[in-house]
């Protein structure tokens, strides 16, 4: 267990959910009285939803035993210079003002429960470009912020939906007027710090009609003895002609249950893509969806998850066709090692009268040992006749055939097996800025580190 959590919180609610909870928060928030309804009516259903059964297992998960609400600043620096210098050094250490200061668009650091760092590139401003946490963009764009918020992922969607619709705190809020092009990513990072805590923030981008840009976001926290919650909801609206990249690398420690929502809908011409990257954690279960509601929408899902011992991903895609001349693709990687288990979970859904529609879903399941596991559980609902819908899977182990052959060329056990592992993800590398695949691959070598024999 770490001891360096900086604990010299403004605000820090006890453990435990209530209505009292509920109605501080939105108070400490200066909320309007609609977002306060919104977040009662979301914790009713949240306590009269049962927990998934199936999944991961959650029956450790004790939601009376987590600290729902920290605040660590009394308001947002837009200068690092002015963010304290313990919370600094945590972001320091993964390279958020080195990141900024090289290839980003903006970026924005939250820390528990709330953004305690924001900045956009007064280009992008000019332009018309709205990067806000969550709270700011209710506060300064109430209407579009009503307009928008709960409409692609409504609380009644599943238990966890509603639960940070209950308690959401931090995120993003981000406008890309229409016809704008970011050609540099915005940027954000999660950190958990505390012990017993859960994160809950609500991200919400609307790219308006013919725009682009691409957000990418890390997540991270340090090992403690308790369980603690990371349960984010994300919602991404992509008008006419728009395209939207959002790609997730997270990290988590081992004592963290990933339980989050995220979906996109695409309008006319709009296309969306996932780059998925699922690393670390006790438990995950995370889902994007695509919705493709209007013709010549385009959605593509490409995800990694590399589950180790004690470890469960479950995780999958969704994309849903809702209109003709639409066309999608899934591609989900997994690696399991050390007896981790992955499970991918897959949904095509073509609707009656969505004609001429082409989609395709793979997932490819690498072994490292002969310890861990790996299941795939496809989805595919076809209600049009006049449509192309394709499926694969494969489980594959990493055999001595294939170590002889590569260690024959002069390398150690461990190169060729690093090897083996980059050929298999080559797919979801390619789809990274060249800085994130270096990551990626960081992150893979490490979680093999140990791994023969």
């Amino acid at each position: 267990m770490k001891n360096n959590s900086f604990d010299d919180y403004v605000f820090k609610s006890k453990k435990g959910l209530s209505k009292e909870l509920v109605c501080q928060l939105s108070e400490q928030k200066n909320e309007p009285g609609w977002m306060t309804d919104f977040r009662l009516s979301s914790l009713a259903l949240f306590e009269n939803m049962p927990m998934p059964q199936w999944g991961c297992d959650l029956s450790h998960l004790d939601t009376n035993d987590i600290h729902f609400y920290i605040k660590p600043l009394k308001k947002m620096e837009r200068s690092w210079d002015d963010v304290p210098d313990k919370i600094k050094r945590t972001f320091e250490a993964i390279g958020v003002p080195q990141a900024e200061q090289q290839f980003l668009a903006g970026v924005g650091a939250q820390y528990e429960s709330e953004m305690i760092y924001k900045s956009l590139l007064e280009k992008w401003e000019k332009k018309g470009v709205i990067f806000l946490d969550s709270t700011e963009g209710l506060k300064q764009y109430p209407k579009l912020f009503k307009k928008y918020f709960a409409s692609v992922v409504p609380p009644s969607d599943n238990k966890f939906a509603a639960l940070n619709s209950a308690v959401w705190s931090g995120g993003n809020f981000i406008i890309v007027p229409k016809g704008v092009h970011i050609d540099e990513p915005l940027q954000a990072y999660f950190r958990i710090d505390a012990a017993a805590f859960g994160q809950f923030e609500r991200t919400l981008i609307i790219a308006e009609e013919g725009s682009s840009l691409e957000y990418v976001e890390g997540c991270s926290a340090p090992v403690y003895k308790e369980n603690s919650l990371h349960s984010a909801v994300v919602e991404v609206v992509a008008l006419p002609g728009s395209h939207v990249r959002y790609s997730t690398i997270q990290n988590w420690s081992e004592n963290v249950y990933n339980l989050v929502t995220k979906r996109a809908v695409a309008y006319k011409d709009a296309k969306i893509e996932w780059i998925d990257g699922n690393f670390g954690s006790k438990a995950t279960m995370k889902y994007p969806s695509i919705v493709l509601k209007e013709r010549g929408a385009r959605g593509q899902i490409v995800s990694i998850s590399v589950p180790k011992e004690g470890q469960h991903q479950d995780t999958g895609a969704k994309i849903i066709h809702q209109a003709p001349d639409t066309s999608s693709h899934i591609i989900a990687k997994s690696i399991s090692q050390k007896g981790g288990r992955s499970s991918f979970r897959g949904l095509l859904k073509v609707a009656k009268g969505a004609k001429d529609v082409i989609a395709h879903m793979k997932c490819d399941s690498l072994l490292v040992d002969d310890i861990s596991r790996a299941d795939t559980y496809p989805n595919i609902m076809v209600e049009e006749k006049k449509s192309a819908v394709g499926h694969e899977a494969s489980v594959s182990k990493i055999n001595d055939e294939q170590l002889f052959y590569i260690k024959s060329r002069g390398l150690s056990e461990e190169k060729a097996r690093a090897i083996i592992v980059n050929g298999f993800i080559d797919a979801f590398i390619k789809k990274l800025p060249m800085e994130y695949a270096v990551e990626i691959n960081r992150l893979i070598a490490a979680d093999l580190e140990g791994s023969i024999g």
